[in-house]
């Protein structure tokens, strides 16, 4: 058994995170379009790392990274409709 001392904060944390953003999906508290909104706010916050987080570039990237793995695997393991893109 893995000691609490022996797994990162962030790491416990991401995982936290990720199964409560499953949970939601699963439940249909979030919708697709919602996990697709929040994934794009995520790479938004690429752009303005540098001004409006405490983070770094490499650190919101990373994060975009997993949004967007989050959201493909919760879009195939759900399914539901994508959002709506008005051009």
């Amino acid at each position: 058994m893995i000691e609490n001392s022996d797994v990162d904060t962030g790491d416990k944390a991401m995982i936290i995170l990720q199964s409560l953003i499953c949970y939601l999906r699963e439940k249909n508290v979030l919708s697709r379009a919602d996990m697709e909104e929040l994934r794009d706010r995520v790479e938004a916050r690429i752009a303005a790392s540098e001004t409006s987080l405490p983070c770094g570039q490499a650190i919101a990237a990373a994060a975009a990274s997993e949004m967007r793995e989050l959201d493909d695997f919760c879009g195939k393991k759900y399914g539901g409709k994508h959002r709506r893109r008005v051009n």
